[in-house]
């Protein structure tokens, strides 16, 4: 099982594509974009966590700009890599279909559903599906619940301590995203 941000996707190509779209720094969006992202992950209505984005920016209210936002986060949140589309595909040819459990609001979930590359997992766990966020443990038992494992058939990859430590409190195998390679060679292959 998988985390979607910092391990299928890095935020290296998000903030940047938005910050453009937004015409400030990385810096000056980081620090509005982030802070109230649990709640937007939590299933949070799109247009208030946007809303205080632009505000935070000093941008107002603007739903025309705030839908743009939203959209290109969507897009860029939900464009996999050439790197993590090879794991899946390598994955793939041993027969396995991972499966997702990531924080993230609805128009991100519904974007990585719409996505190609989502036929290469098996199941897609969204937090703003269930109401909750990593690493609250209730999310791991509905994430159980989902695929239909027991805790000690999972083996999961996040990017976050508090998140793997969480995992791994309900049962998991879980570890800290180690990169395509290292993660290939914990599951077993090479």
């Amino acid at each position: 099982m998988l985390d979607l941000g910092e391990v299928l996707v890095s935020s290296a190509g998000v903030l940047p594509a938005l910050a453009a779209a937004l015409e400030v720094s990385e810096s000056d969006l980081a620090g509005v974009y982030w802070p109230g992202r649990g709640e937007y992950d939590r299933g949070g209505p799109a247009r208030d966590y946007w809303a205080s984005v632009l505000d935070g920016l000093g941008r107002g209210v603007d739903p025309e700009l705030a839908l743009r936002a939203e959209r290109l986060d969507s897009l860029k949140w939900s464009q996999l890599p050439d790197t993590s589309a090879t794991f899946l595909a390598r994955l793939g040819d041993a027969g396995r279909r991972p499966s997702v459990l990531s924080n993230a609001p609805a128009p991100l979930a519904r974007a990585v559903r719409d996505a190609p590359w989502s036929n290469r997992v098996e199941h897609l766990v969204f937090s703003a599906d269930l109401g909750l966020c990593k690493p609250e443990p209730e999310i791991y038992a509905r994430a159980d619940a989902v695929y239909g494992t027991a805790p000690d058939q999972v083996v999961f990859f996040d990017d976050r301590v508090d998140n793997v430590a969480a995992a791994r409190a309900h049962g998991w195998d879980a570890h800290v995203w180690p990169g395509p390679d290292a993660a290939l060679e914990l599951l077993g292959f090479r």
